[in-house]
This record gives C-alpha cells, structure tokens and sequence, in this order.
C-alpha cells in the first residue's frame, strides 16, 4: 500500500488504486459485467485486474492482496456457493426419511420375492433388492439445488451482481416491494447546473464567468457544482474584490468595478434588486426540484442559475423494469416532500417517503414489512447500514460505503441500477430450476422405485435390471446438473 505504479496501454492493472497522474480507458467488464470502457481521470479509483486500454497513468495503490475488490468477489462467491438455501434444507429434511423408507421397500421386495418369486428365488430376490437401492440413489435429490446455487451466483458475479448467500438468493424472489434511496442511488449524488437563464443583454458567457468566479471563494455545495461548469466549459475566473459570505443569503463582491451579488430570493430582496418579472420562471424551477440561485449586479438582476441533483442515467429503466414484475418501488429521502416529488415523477415513482431522518430509514423499512410486504432496499451510504440489514433483501450500490456494502446481501458492482431488476430475475430463474430439478429427481424416484421392486412382472414379465437402474441413477445425476447449466443461458 502507497507504491506508486506506471500502467502503459494493454497492461492489466496490478491492484486498487487511486489515479495520481494522466487519463485512460479502462476495460472493467471483468468485475461490473459492463462491455464499454470507462473514461478515468485524476482521483478516480482503479480495480486491480481490470485492463487499460488507451492511456498511460500513475496511481497509488490503496488495496492489496486479500484486501482487493477481485478478492472480495472471489471471497463472496465461494462463501455464496457454499451456503444452503432454506429450500436445500426442505430436500434434506425428506431425504432424511426418503433413505429408510428405500430401505423398508427393498427389505419387502426381497422377502416378497423370496417368498413368492420363480426359480431360482434368492438370486431373484436379490437382484431386485439391490435394483431399487440403485434406482432409490438420492443423488439427484443432492445436486438439485447446490448445482442451481452455483450456477446462479457465478452467472450473478459475470454480470456485476454479488450474491453473500443463498439465502438471499431465495428470498430475493419474494420481493413485491423495492425501497431506493434517493441521494446517490437513485441521483448521481452531487449537485450539477441544469439552466443557465441571462438576463437584461447579459450572454450566458458572461453570466457564468461572473457566478464561477464570485462563487470560487464558496465552500458550498452549490458553488462547487457552477465552479466545475465553469471548468468544463473552459472558462477563467475573474479576480474578486471585497468578497463576503451572507449565512443563508449567498455570496458578493466586486468583479471589474461592478457590485456583484449572488444567492437565493432573499438576497435579492435585500438588495433592493427587483425580481417581478422572474418570479414565475423561478417558481416553475423550484417546482421541477431546482435550486435556484440569482446573480444581481449592481441595482439590475442580470441571470438566474438552477442546479439540481441529476438523476441516473439507468434510473428511470430500472423503475420500469421493477412495474413490469409487479413490484412497488418507494424512494425514501431525507430531502423536502417538493425535492422528493420532482425527482419521483420523472421516474415514475408514485410512493415517497419524504423528510426521513438517517436514523428513521429503518423504521420505515419494518412499517413497510408489518404491511405483509417482502422489502428489498437499495442504498449506498452510512446511513442505510440500519435499513439494509433490516429489509428481507438488502442491495448495495459497489460505488457506496463499505459499510453499506457489508451489511447488504447484494452487491451491484457495476453501479446500474437495471441490475437490481437483473438481480430479481436472477433469484426468479434459479428458484424455478432448484424447484425443476426437485420435482424430476422426487418423479424419477416415484415411478421408478415400484418398476424396480417388480410391479409389471405380473402382467408384462418386465424387470429392472440392477445395471440399467444403474444407467437410470445416474441419468437423473445428469439431467439435474444438465438443467441447473441451462441458467447460463439466461439474459439478464
């Protein structure tokens, strides 16, 4: 930990790092599932294993060895594929009592055809007894749901969706109710300029030099978000003169002789700067969940800039995909009820849980289950720790707290929120196999069991052969474990 590494084009990136130095395109469908390279610059982390494609870049290492996100998956996955599904426990509670059951029945087949079977009757007898002690084999009845299980959760980790136990897997399939946190699941979880509206001759050049650079001596959130515009659209601050922070107003100072004021409504009023005309365009911006914040220069309003927390790219198709299953999705927010409801109608979210202090999240999670409801909740931060240990199903965010991801039962390394329908389908199609190849493995014994203790004798002369019971046992062995691979086929 702390080595410096120079990764050159085509390389495999050794270990978890932090880029220090220079930019590239990294290939990371290896842990997320994802076929397009990822655009990484300086401060975004690097995964050991994963493969730079364009650029040469020095990064810090920060992870090493057992302590690696490629670890932590393999980790993950042998521990999943270890652990036994509640339905596993149902099959070994019925083979508990199947195996002596198999046992009485051999017993009567061989003292009924010793007793009543043709010449030469202890080598017939016999030879029955030990027919259906094969065909009675409870192997298929063991692979049925291990096999499924590993194929399910190996399938799961190729597609960025990291399953702790089969458990959840099981379970997962249950849900009929997602709670998404808003703040950095749901949104990017940092504030971005969405309008830029000039003013009174004012270009938007202009206006946007001004704001960045008044607002450069900001430690607020929002200053930050027009600071990085101004950045992106390459546009140099000018020096400021007498700046000053209004708690709870905004920011002034004087830039080129002009007396530059910048901050919300109040601000303006304080000023005397006049806002008549605007007073509808900003409340239509309030309205769609947008801060609006309001440059004065001199004694004239000369723009208004709106910035808002964005909504993810995936977001909207991952509620969609959720409706299509019939399942209620429930965004629950610490954000005022107007934020929440702007942010909720554009993906389509109905029920919101507004106002919801960090320490209430769990609560709500446990009034949604008193409901008769299976909850699944999806989060990143500290803060959902609590909510996402107490939902049947907890489903971290890879990009969110360690915390967070250790107290889930599902982790979605590739950070689209489309896995968490995936992830459902996922445990829908690995339930469906388990329960397939319980009902081949139970049928086969069943019809199978009375033709080896002789039951068509009497009337067609027809009996198992001890090796063709053994060719049967060990066809149902195939076919259960041939069913349980065709899940590598599912498209998530």
């Amino acid at each position: 930990v702390g080595d410096v590494i120079r990764v050159r084009p085509g390389e495999k990136i050794p270990v978890d790092g932090t880029i220090i130095e220079g930019e590239s395109s990294i290939d990371e469908s290896m842990i997320t599932g994802e076929s397009i390279p990822v655009d990484k610059h300086a401060g975004d982390m690097v995964v050991g294993a994963t493969m730079n494609k364009t650029g040469t870049f020095i990064y810090n290492a920060s992870r090493i060895g057992e302590d690696t996100m490629l670890a932590h998956i393999i980790r993950l996955v042998q521990e999943a594929q270890g652990s036994k599904a509640p339905i596993q426990r149902v099959a070994d509670t019925i083979s508990s009592y199947f195996v002596p059951v198999v046992i009485m029945l051999a017993i009567a087949t061989f003292a009924t055809w010793y007793i009543f079977g043709p010449n030469p009757v202890l080598l017939f007898a016999l030879l029955n007894m030990v027919a259906v002690l094969i065909i009675a084999c409870p192997c298929a009845m063991g692979l049925a749901t291990p096999t499924a299980i590993m194929v399910g959760t190996g399938l799961g980790a190729q597609k960025g969706i990291l399953i702790k136990d089969a458990e959840s897997l099981e379970t997962a399939h249950k849900v009929n109710v997602i709670v998404f946190d808003k703040t950095g699941t749901l949104t990017n979880g940092k504030p971005e300029v969405t309008d830029i509206i000039p003013l009174n001759k004012m270009s938007m050049h202009e206006l946007l030099t001004l704001a960045s650079s008044i607002e450069t001596g900001s430690e607020h959130s929002l200053a930050e978000a027009i600071v990085r515009r101004a950045k992106d659209e390459r546009i140099n601050s000018m020096p400021v003169r007498q700046f000053k922070a209004i708690a709870g107003h905004g920011v002034e100072g004087k830039i080129d002789h002009k007396h530059i004021y910048f901050g919300n409504r109040r601000l303006m009023l304080q000023k005397h700067i006049p806002l008549d005309t605007t007073v509808k365009l900003v409340e239509q911006l309030e309205h769609d969940g947008k801060t609006v914040m309001m440059l004065g220069v001199n004694n004239a309003l000369a723009g208004l800039i709106a910035v808002a927390d964005t909504v993810k790219d995936s977001a909207k198709d991952a509620v969609k995909a959720l409706h299509k299953k019939n399942i209620e999705v429930v965004m629950i927010t610490g954000d005022n009820t107007r934020t929440a409801q702007a942010i909720a109608s554009k993906l389509g979210i109905t029920r919101i849980l507004a106002e919801v202090l960090p320490d209430q999240k769990e609560a709500e999670i446990k009034k949604l289950q008193a409901e008769g409801n299976v909850v699944a909740m999806v989060g990143d931060g500290i803060n959902d720790a609590p909510a996402l240990a107490t939902a049947d199903v907890g489903i971290a965010m890879g990009s969110g707290t360690d915390v967070a991801i250790e107290a889930a039962d599902i982790t979605l390394i590739n950070k689209n929120l489309l896995s968490v329908s995936s992830a459902i389908e996922l445990s829908r199609k690995t339930m469906n196999t388990i329960k397939m190849n319980l009902f081949w493995a139970f049928g086969y014994n069943v019809l199978l069991i009375p033709v080896a203790m002789g039951a068509l004798y009497p009337f067609f002369g027809l009996l198992l052969n001890p090796i063709f019971a053994s060719v049967a046992m060990a066809t149902s062995s195939i076919s259960v474990v041939s069913n349980s691979l065709l899940l590598k086929r599912v498209n998530l």
